[in-house]
Formats: C-alpha cells, structure tokens, sequence
C-alpha cells in the first residue's frame, strides 16, 4: 500500500513548499475516513496547505472521488496547480499513474450548434449570431471557439476572450435547451460531452457545490458514480445547496416562453400560457413584498392556471422533437415553467415562497421559492450512500462542530458513530500577529445605520493604520457613508468602495498601494486574499446577523423555534458567526503578517450570544481599549 506521508512529502517539495504537522495529520485522518466509510469535517486554518490534505488521499484511494468547491478560485488552484504537481511528483505511485478531469454545468461549456446553428429569437426561430448588436466580443468568441473545437480544447468559458454575460449565453446552451449527443450534429465535438467522457475516465473529478447539488439531492445525473465527496470551501455549501434548489418565476418569463413557443405548435396552447402570464402579473401586483405564509388565493388561482397552461402546452409538442433545436429548447422552456408553477402552487411546508420586489425595467416583482432547509435531503441523498469530507478554515463555530454538522445533515447525536470532527489547527499565531479590539464604548448599532460615533471612530483608526484598512460593512449605504466620511477626513489617502470599478480592479488597487481603503460589503468578506503590508486593519461595522425581513432566514428560525429549538442561535447566531470568522480572516493570511480586527459592535462584549461569537474567530490577542490599538497600529504603520 502506498504511503500517504510518502506521497505528500514528495507533492510537497515538488511545488517548493514545506510540510506543515496539519497537513500531515488531515491527510491521513482524509486517508482513514475513506477506507473506513466514516463522514469527518477538517477545520484547516489558512496556510495548512488543506488542497494536498485532501487531494493526496483522493488520488491514491481505490475508488473515484468528487472534489467539490465554492469558488472558481480554488478550482483553478487544483487543476492549474496542485493536481498537476502532485501528478508529477508521485504519478509513478499512483495506480494508472493517475487522472483528472474538470467537470461543471451544461451552461458553462460553449455550444457548437448554437455557434454554428444560430440562436432563438423570440418567436422561437433560429437567427443569427448578432454581430453587430454585440460587436467585437461576439466575433472573437466565436472564433475561439472554433479554434478550441479544432485543437480538441475544453470550451470552457473560464478559458475565453474576455466577455459579459449577454454575449456568453449566446454562444451557451442550459441543460434542458440542449438537443442531446444523440441528435446534434455536432455531438461528437461537444465540448460538454467530452467533459463528461473524460470525468468517466477518471480517478478525480474536480467540480463545483452547485453541480455536486444537483447531481446529488435534485436527482439530475451530472456526475459518474462516485465513492466519496470531499467538499471544501464548505462553510459555502448549505448556501449554494439552497441556491442550485431555488426557482423563480415572473410574468415576463411565461411571456418570453409562450411567444418562442408559437411557431413550433398548431393550437392555442402558446397563447393560453401569455393569457395565464397575465394572470399572474395581476395576482404578483396585488402581493406585498416579503415571504408569504398563507397562500392568497388569487396568487394560488393564478400559479395553478400557469401550471396547467404550462402542461398544455408541453404536450402540444411532439414527443419526440428530433434534432430541431428552436423545438426542442421551447419544450424544455415551457417543461421548467410547468415544474416551477407546479412546485410554487403545491405549497409544501418544505419550502418557502416569497415575492421578490424588482424595478419593472428588470422583468417586475417575480415570485421565488426555495427549501426551508437542505439538511434532510443533504442527509438522505448524499450522506446515506456516499462517504463525505467537509473542510474549511471555518468550521467550528462557538468552539465545536455542531453547529456547522447539523446544517450539513449530520446530528449531533451521531458523533463517534458516523462523523468525527477534526481541527488540524494553523500555522499562525494569532495570539502574537493579531488583536481583536471591540469598541465596547461605541452605541449598538441601530436601524439607522452607521452614527457620527461610529465614523468618526472608523477614521481614527484608519488615520492611525495610515490608510492600509479593510473595511467590510453590512450594507452598501454604510460602505459608501464610511468612504465617503474618510475621504473628506483624509484626504491624502485612497478610499475606495464597492461598486467604484469591478472588484478584481479595486484589489488591484488596494494591493499596489499600502496607503489605500477598501470598503465594501458580502462579497469582500470571503475569498478576498490579500497578504502583507496592504492589509493591517479589517473593520466590521457590526454582528452580519440576517436581516430580520429575509424570507428564508426568517422562515428557518421560526422552523427552529417551533421544532423545541433556540432559532436565533441556531439561524442567525450561526450565520453571523460564520460570516464574523470569514471576515476576520482576511487579516493573517501568511506567516508575518500582523493587524488588528476591529468589530465596532458592542454586543460581541456585552450580549450573551458574544461568548459563541467569539469562540468563532481565530484566538487573537483581545482589547476594548481604543488607545491601545490605535497605538499597535501606528506602529505598525510607522515599519
């Protein structure tokens, strides 16, 4: 039997690194959890080198193994850098020597019969591609696509000339639009089949959370049979399971659907469904924002006309739509609208419906519907059969795993028969690099957002960090407050906020320069990776509790209540410590890094629940006085 020790030393020195003791023991705890069939969540802090805990054991064990990540990021690192250096440096220990494959959603891969074919206008029939509408990018996609159909490349779109949305679902086919490998004349060439020939030729599969969902608990075969899901960025994944669940439904989209519709039927079914769209918009308009409890009956009239409408018209297509591919998208389009009208008019008490406000420039309010937990079907249709490995930097949460364990299907009763939890801890230490200051003089933050208290404090500390801040807020009225108070105070640095400039242009910025601000909100708070001097103070303008008008974090603490549980500690506590540990590791990302995390919020002190929030972060050196940090930070600033 090959050593697991062995081969991660080897993958190791072949990518220049060194061997850190975390690593070593997750990779063999990965390595039994395999072979013994025992579900187990790895807490690896940033820096362990987690990639190659994991993906040594997957690739030396006897069965095919799914990697499933959040983020695009990651899935790079494993198939651009990790995968192939471990392939080099042990492939020889390796039975087969070793394979790969990348494998993600119909939509991503280009399509040749929609390149090659032309794409539907709204009545359904087939145009071509506009060029001129949509200019430059629409010419140079279609060329490299051309170019990677002769080379025998992946088509994929992380791979293409630079493009918007638009341009790319015009080159781009969803799952139910697609004629099928047996009917397009270009199947033998698509770029989605060959993924999936190469994914059945291989040991590891590297794909997403949102594939993995659907493969494994919407029943949707995406994936070759597998023997175990190693799931990192897991901290992700009971929100992108909620996502690859969640359907929406508008009237402007049973427009769309009934007008592509009419050319390819002979009876009044297209139009029946635009007549029952305008039900709906009459039933949407009489809604009031917000989740939705008990089901108006106008609005349940209205779901179960589309719904039936929908039917009607599915069944006014051929069975067989042959390799018509303005037929068969228009089927697969009124299909979906049936299954969601269907779904949203049943009412289940396992999901949650809600009228979404819009503009009417983007379609008007549109109806959504998502499931009131993931856990029991986590637990039914991925758990039961297959052998899962969570890991993440953030897995405890109030000092246990229980939290995270229970969101993801596993109980706590289970522990020590069917998971185990393993913290493998970090390289760093956060008691030397890092202070937690909370500003427990500060008011608690109000409806109203930030006070004068609250910017005047973020400008202080900001002037004595000498620009290089972080700041992650809860909404973007504050980031733009805040900026906008910093820059008038101090001038002679850089401020930046979200929604300045797209963000891979702002952390370019905010890295080139030490003396810049950061300011922002979600999508800052995780995955952002910035080491060094650029990034000495992290501001968090309070607890990123839910808001209390989300339908679906609303839905699930009432769900918790009324099950005997403690819905605020089991929802929103949870959440927000999630998101709290997330947000403050973006501070010490190396070695030598060093800074503080400034929670101007009070309640992390003073609240009962501050003790569970705080058992969440890293364990940083901790202070409520402000001029001690303001002194830590100058001299940081001054080198």
């Amino acid at each position: 039997m090959v050593d697991v020790r062995e081969v991660l030393a080897a993958a190791v020195e072949q990518l220049g690194g060194e061997e850190r003791p975390g690593q070593v023991a997750m990779a063999e705890a990965v390595a039994a959890a395999m072979e013994d069939k025992r579900h187990l969540l790895v807490q690896a802090g940033t820096g362990t080198g987690k990639s190659l805990g994991y993906l040594v054991p997957a690739l030396l064990h006897r069965d095919r193994v799914v990697v499933a990540t959040a983020t695009l990021a990651l899935q790079h690192q494993l198939v651009e850098r990790d995968i192939p250096a471990l392939l080099e440096a042990a492939g020889d220990q390796l039975e087969g020597g070793g394979t790969f494959a990348v494998l993600k959603g119909r939509s991503n891969y280009a399509c040749l019969h929609r390149v090659r074919e032309g794409v539907p206008d709204d009545q359904g029939a087939l145009v071509e591609l506009p060029e001129g509408s949509l200019g430059a990018e629409v010419v140079a996609l279609r060329e490299w696509i051309e170019e990677e159909a002769q080379d025998n490349g992946t088509g994929e779109r992380d791979h293409a000339p630079r493009h918007t949305d638009r341009v790319w679902r015009q080159v781009s086919v969803s799952h139910r639009e697609c004629l099928g490998a047996s009917k397009c004349p270009y199947g033998a060439e698509c770029f989605a089949e060959r993924a999936k020939e190469r994914a059945y030729r291989s040991q590891l599969i590297v794909t997403n959370h949102s594939l993995l969902a659907i493969d494994a608990i919407e029943g949707v075969p995406m994936i070759p049979e597998y023997d175990v899901a190693v799931i990192d960025e897991a901290h992700e994944l009971v929100s992108r399971v909620t996502q690859a669940a969640t359907d929406e439904l508008s009237a402007p989209e049973i427009d769309r659907a009934a007008r592509r519709s009419q050319r390819h039927i002979e009876g009044n079914e297209a139009d029946d469904l635009a007549d029952a769209g305008e039900v709906l918009r009459d039933a949407i308009d009489d809604c009031r924002p917000g989740r939705i409890d008990v089901m108006p009956q106008q609005l349940g009239d209205a779901l179960a006309v589309v719904r039936d409408a929908a039917r009607a018209l599915v069944s006014a297509f051929p069975r067989d739509t042959g390799d018509d591919a303005g037929t068969t998208q228009a089927k697969g389009w009124a299909q979906e609208l049936f299954t969601i009208a269907g779904r949203m008019a049943a009412g289940s008490d396992k999901d949650v419906l809600w009228m979404n406000e819009r503009e009417r420039n983007r379609g008007g309010n549109q109806l959504c519907v998502a499931p009131l937990e993931v856990a029991g079907p986590m637990r039914e249709r991925l758990l039961a059969d297959k052998t899962a490995v969570f890991t993440s930097a953030t897995l405890k949460l109030g000092g246990d795993f229980d939290a995270v364990a229970t969101s993801l299907g596993l109980a706590p009763a289970d522990r020590g028969e069917k998971w185990e939890g393993l913290d493998v801890g970090s390289p760093f230490d956060y008691g030397q690099q890092a202070i937690l200051y909370v500003a427990r003089h500060l008011p608690a933050p109000g409806r109203d957002g930030l006070t004068q208290a609250h910017l005047d404090e973020i400008t202080e500390l900001v002037d004595a960090a000498d620009g290089r801040t972080l700041g992650l807020f809860s909404s973007r009225r504050a980031a733009e407050a805040a900026a906008e108070h910093v820059r008038e105070a101090l001038p002679h640095l850089t401020t930046l906020a979200q929604g300045d400039a797209q963000l891979p242009e702002l952390a370019r910025q905010f890295v080139g320069d030490p003396h810049t601000n950061l300011f922002g909100t979600l999508s800052l708070w995780q995955g952002l990776d910035v080491p060094g001097e650029t990034c000495q103070l992290v501001i968090i303008d309070r607890i990123p509790f839910p808001r209390p008008d989300d339908p679906l974090m609303s839905a699930r603490q009432r769900a918790a209540d009324q099950a005997g549980g403690n819905g605020f500690m089991q929802v929103a506590a949870t959440h927000a410590a999630l998101l709290l540990a997330q947000g403050s590791g973006r501070l010490i990302r190396t070695m030598t890094d060093r800074g503080v995390v400034a929670i101007l919020d009070p309640r992390l002190v003073t609240a009962r629940y501050g003790s569970f929030l705080r058992a969440s972060l890293p364990p940083m050196w901790q202070t409520d006085d402000p001029a001690v940090v303001r002194k830590a930070l100058a001299r940081l600033a001054g080198g």
